[in-house]
């Protein structure tokens, strides 16, 4: 049994290009005897539940949602909730129950999200309503983007509107290491199939920046609002969305500040292994990288990327050679690439992207200059994890 009153709360997006609430999401509650709210999400994962139950409680919920619609702004957007396995369960060209529940309160699709929150069942049903839903002019979101199996092939297919970035991975991502790469190629993928990226569970600033490195459009989470029966004004947050936003472009123009003054020590580091190099002096002529904490190693190519010297690394307070990657060739890395179509006509330094090197498993960035008769090509590499 189902114990309580089924409520709709509802947690807001925040619009990161003006810090106005642009919509809500609809998230279920039971109210209990007491007037303490409780999530319905573990019902829906209790096996012991009917699925009749579960699916009475679920169109509940959403029609006292859409009820409410009408007390918000007119330009928010509502998202609702959809799970694949009441969608299965309908019969080819059967009217769609959500559809009707827009009807019935009069709320126009333009003005729904529907969230699609797996990619199990039948993909073909769903793809079918799905195309209903679009035709009817509501938009589509695919929940927890990034958990788990995500397949891809089925998310493409559904071609949806919005990607909602799985909460755990973001969070996770947010921290730093390989899930931030992970977050940030799916971003890019979504920027490029045309999807806006929603951020949900930011909870902290940090987290915050991250979205805004994400490119995300909206962002939801604690760090804003919990989910409340009640809607919170639309210019609410506002304020605190221009004070956060400020912080973060503050904390952008320190990180840049730090980038100018490590191309500048760069430059003067290039400077002396270039004069070191020309002269072909030995090993112990060349200077120790004291004021350059961050130098992995560097080592000379040849115009076309093959790696004409040895590595060499400071370690232990001295310089060690390694000629394991002589005749290696990197011209498939696009910092050397870059470097071609820059570098060579500017004969200026070169500082690449940070990438993760497959070698050493680093964070590295690479810097670039040709030099002697512009037939060489001196390359730096550094430790980006401290920068």
């Amino acid at each position: 049994m189902i114990h309580g009153q089924p409520i709709a709360c509802f947690q807001p997006f925040i619009d990161t290009a003006t810090g106005r609430i642009a919509g809500i999401e609809a998230l279920g509650r039971l109210r209990d005897g007491t007037g303490q709210l409780h999530s319905v999400g573990p019902l829906f994962n209790d096996p012991d539940l009917p699925a009749d139950a579960l699916l009475q409680l679920d169109r509940q919920l959403r029609d006292d949602a859409l009820a409410r619609l009408h007390e918000a702004p007119q330009d928010w957007f509502l998202s609702l909730n959809m799970s694949p396995r009441w969608i299965s369960s309908l019969e080819p060209g059967a009217p769609l129950p959500s559809l009707e529940q827009l009807r019935q309160h009069d709320v126009p699709p333009q003005r729904v999200v529907f969230e699609i929150t797996e990619l199990s069942g039948d993909s073909q049903r769903l793809n079918e309503v799905v195309d209903r839903y679009r035709q009817a002019g509501a938009r589509i979101a695919i929940d927890d983007f990034g958990a788990g199996y995500s397949q891809l092939d089925r998310v493409l297919a559904l071609q949806p509107d919005i990607l909602k970035l799985d909460m755990r991975l973001f969070q996770s991502a947010a921290r730093g290491g390989p899930s931030s790469e992970v977050v940030r190629a799916l971003a890019l993928m979504a920027e490029k199939t045309g999807c806006w990226i929603i951020a949900e569970g930011v909870e902290t600033e940090a987290e915050l920046h991250f979205a805004l490195e994400c490119g995300a459009r909206y962002v939801q989470g604690y760090l804003f609002a919990r989910a409340e029966p009640q809607f919170f004004g639309a210019e609410r947050f506002i304020q605190d969305f221009a004070e956060l936003r400020d912080r973060y472009v503050l904390h952008k123009v320190a990180e840049r500040a730090r980038l100018m003054n490590l191309r500048r020590q760069l430059a003067q580091l290039m400077s002396l292994l270039r004069r070191w190099a020309l002269n072909q002096a030995p090993l112990n002529e060349l200077p120790q990288p004291r004021d350059y904490p961050w130098l992995l190693r560097f080592y000379q190519c040849d115009r076309h990327g093959t790696q004409m010297t040895p590595n060499l690394e400071w370690r232990n307070g001295a310089w060690h050679s390694d000629a394991r990657y002589v005749g290696h060739n990197w011209s498939w890395r696009p910092y050397f690439y870059h470097l071609l179509a820059e570098g060579w006509e500017e004969r200026r330094l070169i500082l690449s992207n940070t990438y993760r090197d497959a070698t050493t498993n680093q964070y590295c960035l690479t810097a670039g200059q040709f030099f002697g008769a512009d037939q060489r090509l001196l390359l730096i590499d550094v430790d980006a994890a401290g920068l």
